[in-house]
């Protein structure tokens, strides 16, 4: 019988994991580090406080790396000025999203290796520099010389040693004790590479920018009374089409790392396809109402109704064609998507708002 401390710090783990990445689009910095730190130690806090079996764990340990990035992505939307770092920061993104889906598709660990999470550490620098300077001053050939200096000298090393030769860092300490001063020696080198890079940026202004700036309001959109032809033809426009990639590739991931699924490709390819159709359909119809702040909950709330409805329903029909899922774990794992369905309807409209000249130039 599992002890109830060992739920109650479960749980509070989970939950952790789960409110900290709502920290990034206001406190990007301090968040996404707290998310790295806490995705770090999460299996030692489990480990030394409690007697779980943590291979029940992983499948709520991927889905939630998953999550606290796509938040973290989403957050550029939200704060980003400079465009470029954005563009870029965004394929890192969805490169690294595409080869997960395929890890986890095929398992073959050397995938991670070709699609390094390179995203995650360039929106740490991009946060960093906007401590202290402006980042528009950031160029676009320094922008792409932080991008490869972090792909081959921090992620390519750091995802092999994971994942390739699944070596754990302390063991590799403590089994000779000096080889701390070669990770010493080469995190000195990475400082100095970092200060090549800012070394000849404009002086810095006073104090930290730690938090974003506030939105105050999203802008207002009033309700459309009657569509046309050509504002019909809009619904399928770039938002949309990136929703249905990203929301894809999310499904793809979470299904694949989902406990308890028992269903064909087929099987899961169409409550893919429903899931995506509806609320790609739904959120355009919540949009057109009005997206001012009071909206998000509505959203979210309406939103996550629907998704569940549609779980519940592939639930009762899967064991029909001799598939299965996890109920209470595909619902959570809903919830998730749902969250990041609803962030990305609503800073993407900042997004088009604050850089409308320069997308459209």
């Amino acid at each position: 019988m599992v002890d109830t401390s060992d739920m109650v710090i479960f749980w509070a783990v989970v939950m952790a994991r789960f409110l900290i990445p709502l920290t990034i689009p206001r406190y990007p910095l301090p968040g996404v580090l707290a998310c790295l730190i806490l995705d770090g130690i999460d299996q030692t806090i489990f480990q030394l406080f409690t007697s779980l079996p943590l291979e029940g764990y992983q499948s709520y340990d991927k889905s939630l790396d998953v999550y606290y990035l796509t938040i973290t992505y989403l957050s550029t939307l939200r704060n980003w000025s400079n465009l470029y770092a954005f563009k870029l920061n965004r394929f890192l993104f969805y490169y690294r999203l595409v080869g997960v889906a395929v890890f986890e598709l095929t398992q073959l660990r050397p995938l991670l290796l070709v699609f390094p999470n390179t995203f995650e550490y360039f929106f740490i620098f991009y946060e960093t520099i906007r401590l202290k300077w402006d980042p528009k001053v950031l160029t676009k050939s320094k922008l792409i010389t932080a991008a490869a200096l972090i792909w081959i000298f921090v992620k390519l090393p750091q995802e092999y040693w994971i994942h390739v030769a699944q070596l754990d860092t302390t063991d590799w300490i403590r089994a000779n004790p000096s080889n701390a001063i070669i990770l010493i020696a080469y995190a000195a080198f990475l400082l100095g590479m970092a200060w090549w890079l800012v070394r000849d940026l404009p002086p810095t202004r006073p104090g930290l920018e730690i938090a974003a700036t506030p939105v105050v309001a999203a802008p207002a959109v009033p309700p459309t009374p009657k569509i046309g032809n050509e504002q019909r033809e809009r619904l399928i426009d770039n938002s949309v089409i990136e929703k249905i990639v990203l929301i894809s590739l999310i499904t793809i991931i979470f299904a694949q790392i989902l406990p308890g699924v028992r269903a064909s490709n087929l099987q899961l390819a169409t409550g893919m396809a429903v899931l995506i159709i509806i609320n790609t359909a739904l959120s355009h119809w919540l949009a057109r109402r009005g997206t001012h702040w009071k909206s998000i909950m509505r959203e979210f709330v309406v939103m996550s109704a629907v998704n569940l409805g549609i779980v519940l329903a592939f639930n009762f029909l899967l064991p029909r064609y001799d598939g299965s899922i996890n109920l209470f774990n595909t619902l959570f794992f809903v919830l998730l998507l749902t969250l990041n369905i609803t962030l990305y309807d609503r800073y993407k409209v900042l997004h088009v708002r604050n850089h409308k000249t320069e997308i459209g130039s």
